[in-house]
């Protein structure tokens, strides 16, 4: 890994310095005295730089630890800590050293050793497309009442199985969102179809992002037209309903989780999707990477043809 050279910390100390100045992290003992001590005259210079590059106020002190062995060749690792004229301390900021004591520098590492495709736990959801075993996975978050994500679900199915056949493999979480009445009905409706019916599930979703303009509307065609939620609500059980009895599922037991209506398997993939930066619908993951919107399918093409390419398929 290479060092990063010190004029582009100045933002991360002036970071660290602001931290100490606002609130306040109690002082931390730099690292033990088992490595080699730092000569004043070398822990001056440094005292200077860093002065320098984090723009330190007159009263600030500087303490900095003993040379550590580090991961790097030809550098060792030292701690520095900035403490405030009212005794308020920033945490240890580690640096390099090198062994002649001329460089000083930091660097960032990054574990990458975990599959990307693991980002997004997919246990125990549908899937259409390719099997398990398929060198690209993609996972969709996912509000059915969201008409970016029916334009995008009604293109990326039909032409990346053509395109891909079964080299491909698609899972929906939900992501509902709370300006959308009847986003989390739906979401936990086609939930009760799939704990029973992978094809249900899909065949529920194909529906209503066919036809979600049609929610709502009123079963007389001579009265008010006015969308209402119940209206909504009758719809998507009913065809819920409607699906399962196809499917041959157990009807008591979809029509129990359809009336009681646990949101919380829902709410669970929404914490999942904000831990991972999802902030909108659609937003997807192509063998962890993240693309939001409903964007071009040649560019999710183009994403699709990359990740084949890592994964060693034609």
């Amino acid at each position: 890994m290479v060092p990063r050279p010190f004029h582009s910390l100045s933002t991360l100390l002036l970071a660290a310095t602001l931290t100490f100045t606002a609130g306040c992290h109690a002082q931390k003992p730099v690292p033990g005295s088992s490595g080699s001590q730092i000569s004043p005259e070398l822990a001056h210079r440094i005292d200077i730089l860093v002065r320098q590059k984090a723009q330190l106020p007159p009263g600030a002190s500087i303490s900095i630890g003993p040379r550590e062995p580090s991961a790097l060749n030809g550098y060792d690792k030292v701690a520095v800590t900035i403490t405030s004229l009212e005794g308020q301390s920033s945490h240890p900021i580690e640096f390099l050293l090198s062994t002649d004591g001329k460089q000083l520098a930091q660097f960032t590492k990054w574990d990458i050793s975990a599959d990307p495709r693991t980002a997004v736990s997919i246990a125990g959801r549908p899937y259409r497309g390719g099997p398990e075993t398929a060198p690209v996975l993609i996972v969709g978050f996912d509000d059915l009442e969201c008409p970016y994500c029916a334009r995008l679900h009604s293109i990326i199915f039909p032409a990346i199985t053509e395109r891909y056949k079964d080299q491909v493999r698609v899972v929906y979480r939900d992501f509902p969102l709370d300006q959308h009445p009847w986003a989390m009905r739906a979401a936990v409706d086609t939930n009760c179809l799939a704990a029973q019916s992978n094809a249900g599930y899909w065949n529920a979703v194909d529906y209503i992002h066919a036809h979600a303009d049609t929610f709502g509307t009123p079963a007389d065609p001579k009265g008010p037209q006015d969308k209402t939620l119940p209206r909504a609500v009758e719809q998507l059980d009913s065809l819920t309903r409607e699906q399962g009895k196809f499917q041959k599922v157990d009807l008591p037991s979809l029509d129990a989780c359809i009336a009681k209506q646990d949101t919380s398997t829902i709410e669970a993939s929404k914490k999942i999707a904000n831990g991972l930066g999802v902030d909108s619908t659609p937003s997807l993951f192509i063998n962890g990477e993240k693309i939001d919107g409903a964007l071009p399918i040649d560019f999710i093409f183009k994403e699709i043809d990359q990740s084949l390419i890592a994964a060693g398929a034609t």
